[in-house]
């Protein structure tokens, strides 16, 4: 989990880093994924039609608890003024815990892993003339390794607010 977190933060400090031309983003996305989940979301644009997005974000549910990192790749197209949807492709790592506690019958011990994952993403935002973005967005998920989901997929739908700077 430290070696997780440890890897978070650097990936972070290179999005800081890189030098940009356009505006950058940093805020909220609360979103639903077989549980509620906020992640720290920020946006690095390398220009007016394209970034790079970092969310750190943790899961929550009756049957486990994650904390994953995601980046992804995404393409801009305005539609009128402030309004834009946009296209990415990405992918990420994780950590989860099963948690039994809430569980008629406890299994014997907790289980817990790490995973990969690829993600797509499409969406809608609304730039402010204040340094305010609201986004909805749509991305789904496909797993790797350590049995996080039976199914090995996750739609992941969320709300963003973010301030720019």
């Amino acid at each position: 989990m430290k070696r997780l977190f440890l890897i978070a933060v650097a990936l972070i400090g290179v999005g800081f880093s890189a030098k940009a031309q356009e505006a950058n983003a940093i805020g909220l996305r609360l979103g639903d994924n077989d549980g509620f989940g906020a992640e720290v979301s920020y946006q690095r644009y390398f220009s007016e039609s394209n970034r790079l997005e970092l969310d750190l974000g943790w899961r929550d549910s009756k049957k486990y608890d994650a904390i994953k990192l995601t980046a992804l790749y995404q393409w801009i197209w305005n539609i009128e003024g402030g309004f834009n949807w946009y296209v990415g492709a990405g992918g990420g790592l994780g950590s989860w815990e099963f948690d039994d506690d809430n569980l008629p019958e406890p299994a014997e011990g907790d289980d817990s892993g790490t995973f990969l994952f690829i993600a797509g993403d499409i969406g809608i935002e609304y730039n402010f003339d204040i340094p305010l973005q609201l986004a909805l967005d749509f991305r789904p998920e496909i797993y790797f390794g350590d049995d996080y989901r039976d199914d090995d997929f996750g739609p992941d739908i969320a709300l963003a607010i973010r301030y720019r700077f």
